[in-house]
């Protein structure tokens, strides 16, 4: 009763179109009457104490980060050397998007924001080569995602923050997974594109690769600040997006100088705005979070599951069936904090690591970003594109696929993911 009660209420609250966050409070009223614990005060308490971590300070500093990047050049720079390096083959532009994500990705943590970049910056160039719209669309839309895969990424920080999980372990966990999504999207796109009639751009001579490749430097050299830092424990998770936004404020301003003091109040304000949202987000789910905790929601789903709970691949196969189902309907930031506090007590007693499950965690919410009908980062790419979500979809189709292979191929080997981060970890 105590699960019906939460889900109906957070599913009708959002069915009549009431934005997550309020749902979330609500869902959370409604489960403190139904538990005779009601009192206003705990809900304002909860709210407040949502939001106060450290640890989600990083949050503010990666998106700030994130829009100096697409504003100061840096996005710019590494599609120009993507450009350099894989243009000039056949289908070289779809492997200039896989590419360019996967540089773009260690700079800002967010696919949103990625996608934006992406999209404005090749969608052209693509359109121009003869590569049809829907299918181009669809692969900047699948690369988007690896952005909250490689670190640095704000989908780590909040379930590190939420599930009590090193961050820093997470990040380097999420490395070698990122590269396995992106090597299956460049098989798919070579499966998809040898029927196309397109024109390649010229290969570039030695000399432009190494202006592509000096242009750029600035940009490739905080990603390896990061992981540098990371590793050897200069810096926290926090202090990275810290380091992150500094640094890439000193490259668009002094290096590069493509963000002058005038525009960098809207790039706060951007940045801002942006982050207003997911902290509200993350603070409407304390009081979920602590509900869910009184009235024992994951002893409650242990039960339901566990005829599994003896094996954990066929838990896991089950978990993320689950997480997909969710993922087709809801937004990264809301199934992370809805989900994480009722799976992780699950995930524990079935014995699984977890660093292992909130790196599958993630990469199955980053893909949900791309599934309808809510797929964040479809209507984001549409939006840039001016693409219809129909002809999106179905160019989306052969990648999605793809990215799905790789989460399935993760779960049947979980060592693909905990020995390259134990090695990292070192």
């Amino acid at each position: 009763m105590v699960v019906a009660v939460f889900l109906s209420s957070l599913l009708g609250t959002m069915a009549i179109g009431m934005p997550i966050a309020f749902a979330l409070i609500l869902s959370g009223v409604a489960l403190m009457i139904h538990l005779g614990l009601f009192d206003s005060q705990i809900v304002a308490q909860n709210v407040i104490n949502g939001a106060d971590s450290f640890p989600l300070m990083a949050v503010p500093f990666f998106l700030l980060a994130g829009e100096v990047m697409n504003a100061g050049g840096l996005s710019r720079r590494i599609v120009g050397l993507a450009m350099a390096l894989v243009g000039h083959i056949r289908g070289g532009l779809g492997f200039v998007v896989i590419l360019a994500a996967c540089l773009i990705a260690s700079l800002s943590g967010s696919a949103v924001a990625d996608a934006a970049a992406l999209g404005a910056l090749l969608m052209p160039m693509m359109l121009k080569s003869g590569h049809g719209a829907g299918r181009s669309g669809g692969l900047i839309a699948s690369a988007a995602i690896i952005g909250p895969i490689i670190p640095p990424s704000i989908g780590f920080v909040l379930f590190g923050v939420i599930g009590g999980v090193s961050i820093t372990k997470l990040f380097l966990a999420g490395i070698v997974p990122g590269l396995m999504i992106a090597l299956a999207l460049c098989i798919a796109w070579l499966l998809v594109v040898r029927r196309e009639d397109i024109q390649l751009p010229p290969r570039r001579s030695g000399p432009e690769r190494i202006r592509a490749f000096a242009d750029s430097l600035w940009a490739l050299f905080l990603p390896v600040i990061i992981i540098v830092g990371l590793k050897f424990g200069v810096f926290t998770p926090t202090e990275a997006g810290v380091v992150a936004a500094v640094y890439s404020l000193f490259v668009a301003m002094v290096v590069y100088r493509e963000l002058s003091p005038g525009q960098v109040f809207d790039v706060l304000v951007s940045a801002a705005k942006t982050t207003s949202v997911v902290m509200f987000l993350v603070a409407a789910a304390g009081v979920s979070a602590w509900l869910i905790t009184v009235a024992d929601l994951p002893g409650q789903l242990a039960a339901m599951l566990d005829p599994f709970m003896d094996n954990q691949l066929l838990l896991m196969a089950v978990i993320m069936l689950l997480v997909v189902a969710v993922g087709t309907a809801m937004d990264m930031t809301p199934t992370i904090l809805i989900l994480t506090p009722v799976l992780m007590p699950v995930v524990k007693q079935a014995g699984i690591d977890p660093v292992y499950f909130g790196v599958l965690f993630i990469i199955n919410n980053s893909i949900g970003l791309i599934t309808p009908p809510v797929g964040t980062v479809l209507n984001v790419v549409c939006g840039v594109s001016k693409l219809t979500m129909e002809d999106l979809m179905k160019g989306v189709w052969p990648f999605l696929l793809a990215e799905l292979a790789v989460l399935v191929l993760l779960i049947l080997f979980p060592e693909l993911v905990m020995a390259p981060a134990q090695w990292l970890a070192r």
